[in-house]
């Protein structure tokens, strides 16, 4: 009887077909998704393209070298004096300056949204974080030189001047804040609630919990934040255009005037350039300086985070 069953039950079996069907609007989905990434590499590769095409033709002219490009600390195209770095140090600085306000401020807010706010407190402070994305950069170019420069006057005296990369670092900061916080907020909520039920049970408290176990596990998140943050200050025009100064001048003192590459960008393309003139070219080769900062910036905070985040499996 037990083999009758047996017999039986080996002829109604059929084997499960594991194969994967075929849908055609999965197939379109796919071709979808394929496509914008596609367009994606390719945008970015023909603005590559574009800017060193361009920037060749600045190389290419016989009063410009990558030894005075490189090498020298005045940048004045127009008699000859082809040094980047006054450009791109006040970049730097002004950048740093925004993630040093921007980084601590968005991180905690983020850790208050996260792990203390009520719902309700939570409902109403993310859309006053939003408006704050959504003013236009020069209404922060001139609160930074109405407001925030009068403000360091009197803080630190006749040694600040009008225009300097201090305050539109500062209001750059409080530009991204939003950016940074969201981000993080993001990332800090993804964590599984697990870990936290686990620091608990260890007899941590809720500061302990957030900053050793929470922070820690949302790390991933959080250098995406700042990578994105990183980038849009760096890019930034409007704001350093108006507060930071309008003159290319080589010093580290943040309270002294200075140009950014996308604030010289901005004034210089502004004007009557001729065609394939050295001004004219000079854009573009600043513009590649800029892409490539902003790469090497990139990619070294992302190996700091895989440095030192933690995995969780």
């Amino acid at each position: 009887m037990k083999q009758e069953n047996t017999i039986m039950e080996t002829q109604h079996f059929r084997p499960l077909d594991l194969r994967r069907k075929i849908r055609p609007g999965e197939s379109l989905i796919q071709a979808l998704l394929f496509l914008a990434g596609f367009l994606s590499i390719l945008i970015t590769l023909a603005i590559v393209y574009e800017l060193g095409k361009e920037a060749w033709l600045f190389f290419g002219s016989p009063d410009v070298t990558f030894a005075k490009f490189f090498g020298t600390t005045t940048w004045q195209p127009g008699i000859g004096h082809f040094g980047i770095w006054p450009l791109v140090t006040s970049t730097l600085i002004t950048s740093f300056i925004a993630i040093c306000v921007s980084l601590p401020l968005g991180l905690a807010t983020a850790l208050f949204l996260s792990e203390y706010a009520s719902p309700k407190a939570r409902s109403a402070l993310k859309p006053i974080l939003e408006i704050l994305a959504g003013i236009p950069t020069v209404v922060y170019g001139y609160f930074a030189l109405l407001f925030m420069t009068p403000l360091l006057q009197r803080i630190f005296g006749d040694g600040v001047e009008v225009y300097n990369m201090a305050s539109a670092g500062i209001v750059m900061g409080i530009m991204i804040l939003p950016l940074i916080s969201s981000m993080s907020e993001d990332a800090l909520s993804a964590v599984p609630r697990a870990l936290r039920e686990g620091a608990y049970a260890m007899g941590a408290t809720k500061f302990e919990t957030s900053l050793q176990v929470v922070l820690p596990a949302a790390l991933s998140g959080i250098g995406a934040a700042l990578i994105i943050g990183i980038s849009r200050a760096v890019g930034e025009t409007m704001i350093v255009a108006v507060a930071a100064g309008s003159g290319p001048n080589f010093t580290f003192n943040p309270f002294k005037a200075a140009e950014t590459m996308t604030g010289h960008i901005a004034r210089i393309s502004g004007g009557d350039l001729s065609y394939n003139s050295i001004d004219y070219n000079s854009l573009f080769a600043i513009a590649l300086m800029l892409f490539l900062v902003t790469l090497v910036l990139n990619l070294v905070s992302q190996s700091v985070i895989n440095r030192f985040r933690q995995r969780y499996e």
